[in-house]
């Protein structure tokens, strides 16, 4: 087998940090293994003066890996899975799922303690339509605005004043040892988690049978049946990048529990619910739930927002 692998990834901090992660796992279950970064900039890396869900959503950022690894320009990708597309492209599988790391939404600011501190008027950043629903949903009185750019980018953008507080995903902060700077951890109730939220996944080329018998060994059980409960839920609602839905599954035992929300981008209308089942029917229980909501009214919210997507004006 060949002692050599090659990561794609991204060249921020935090894509880094995974991709240097993911190596250090290889090498202690590989050992002899040889690693070999390729370092990458994405689109959703240059755009950094436009929402996300004007210019395509988060598969932006991981485009450019996939295209490495069809040319075998590299051998397996390492992503954060709430940025990774409900379908891959032809030829690639999700290979392994490292175990979650704290899924929760992280509110930082040097002034108030929490969501309910902040005063009327509040200027609050986030890049995530999601959270945007659900701040909107839960504080009418505040200013949602959109902030772009890397984790570094964006605290020094709340540090120089331009934002009451800010909104980012706390297992970043804490792996680039910037959890000191989380005032506090949003609870599940007020912001339900992206799909996939917390969790490293690693994708490669389905027909490379070496890479994915060294990728399959860091491969976490637990980590692989939610992820597969939530994205079965996120594909079945077919959602669009100007479609806020999040989606998160927790394991107890054999038991799945599988939470789910679709917004309005102004958190006026806001449909969320919960299934429970085997572990065995991870992929089953995402698509009831979508289907539950759907019947519910999430079907007229979803059309209106895909039209909305496809119109220019």
């Amino acid at each position: 087998m060949s002692s050599l692998l090659r990561i794609a990834t991204r060249q921020s901090k935090l894509a880094l940090w995974q991709a240097e992660h993911v190596s250090a796992l290889l090498r202690d279950a590989h050992p002899g293994l040889q690693i070999e970064l390729v370092k990458l900039t994405t689109q959703g890396d240059r755009i950094l003066d436009r929402p996300l869900a004007n210019i395509g959503g988060k598969g932006l950022f991981i485009k450019e890996l996939e295209v490495a690894l069809a040319e075998k320009r590299a051998d397996l990708a390492v992503h954060s899975m709430k940025d990774v597309p409900g379908d891959l492209p032809a030829g690639m599988t999700l290979a392994a799922m490292l175990p979650r790391a704290d899924a929760r939404d992280a509110f930082v600011s040097r002034k108030f303690a929490n969501l309910e501190a902040l005063p009327a008027g509040a200027r609050v950043g986030t890049s995530s339509l999601r959270r945007q629903s659900q701040l909107h949903a839960l504080r009418k009185d505040i200013e949602v605005v959109p902030l772009r750019g890397n984790v570094d980018t964006r605290l020094r953008k709340l540090d120089e004043g331009e934002f009451d507080a800010i909104i980012l995903a706390g297992a970043g902060l804490i792996r680039l040892g910037l959890g000191d700077r989380i005032t506090a951890f949003m609870p599940i109730e007020q912001s339900l988690p992206a799909v996939g939220q917390g969790i490293v996944g690693i994708e490669c080329r389905d027909d490379d049978r070496q890479t994915l018998e060294y990728v399959r060994a860091l491969n976490d059980a637990t980590a692989q049946v939610c992820i597969t409960a939530e994205r079965a839920f996120a594909r079945r609602l077919e959602g669009s990048c100007q479609s806020p839905i999040a989606g998160f599954a927790e394991l107890n035992g054999d038991a799945i529990r599988l939470q789910g929300l679709i917004a309005s981008p102004d958190g006026a209308l806001v449909f969320r619910d919960t299934v429970m089942g085997a572990r065995q029917d991870a992929a089953s229980l995402g698509r009831a739930l979508a289907d539950r909501m759907l019947y519910a009214g999430a079907d007229a919210l979803l059309r209106e927002l895909r039209s909305h997507a496809s119109d220019p004006t």
